[in-house]
């Protein structure tokens, strides 16, 4: 087997989340009623706009905790952009392989800042639980682009969830922030979210050290084998 650094466009995108399947049907159809006017780097633009909103949303959550609403329609508003960016440019057959790889990855990371750095400056999350977090989802994504580079797969799920079921479990812990207020839990300085987030940040890092192994091990054969 030999393996060779690939270009974006000659990239496998393997995703086997739960809702792959429902969620392609949905955006083909939405693909399919979006008015020209619509382009992919206006999604784009609009996915950075729903990632501020979910900032807002968690920071103004200090005044009053139904400003956590605006961080629930912020996760719609982003999932919509992300999701629709890069499904309208093939759909069209408009893609920029190395462009929209660049932007999107870009924009993905910025918004990840946006949305763990809003949790953490709110009264429901400690930053420190929330950096664990950050620190995972970046770790996880590093991984992803190391092997897009050396395998030419860009691996976007693990563990049967990808950002669309995170997504879903973060407007779960949104909804229950204000259902349960921030009342004191039942690990002492720390917060029931803060273990929920915590434990995701884990997870995470987890993930990141088991693949890292998993592909080392794949690399190492593979450029054994070209050797014999």
């Amino acid at each position: 087997m030999t393996i060779q650094p690939q270009s974006p466009q000659s990239l496998s995108r393997i995703q086997q989340n739960w809702l792959a399947a429902n969620e392609r049907r949905l955006l083909n159809w939405l693909c399919h009623r979006m008015p020209s006017w619509i382009t992919p780097d206006r999604l784009t633009a609009t996915g950075m706009v729903g990632a501020i909103m979910i900032f807002a949303g968690y920071v103004a959550s200090n005044i009053a905790s139904s400003w956590l609403l605006l961080a629930i329609a912020g996760y719609a508003v982003q999932w919509f952009g992300d999701s629709m960016d890069g499904s309208l440019a093939r759909y069209r057959h408009i893609e920029r392989p190395s462009y929209g790889y660049f932007i999107d990855h870009s924009c993905d990371g910025l918004a990840t800042l946006l949305i763990l750095a809003g949790i953490g400056l709110s009264p429901f999350v400690t930053m420190d639980v929330a950096l664990i977090a950050l620190a995972g989802y970046l770790l996880l994504s590093i991984h992803a682009f190391l092997s897009a580079r050396v395998l030419g797969e860009l691996k976007l799920s693990y563990l049967s969830a990808g950002p669309t079921e995170l997504r879903f479990m973060l407007i779960g812990m949104t909804i229950m922030m204000m259902a349960l207020g921030t009342a004191p839990g039942l690990f002492g300085h720390w917060s029931g979210f803060d273990i929920f987030v915590g434990t995701v940040g884990s997870i995470l890092i987890v993930l990141f050290i088991g693949q890292t192994l998993v592909t080392g091990r794949r690399l190492a054969l593979a450029e054994t084998e070209r050797r014999i």
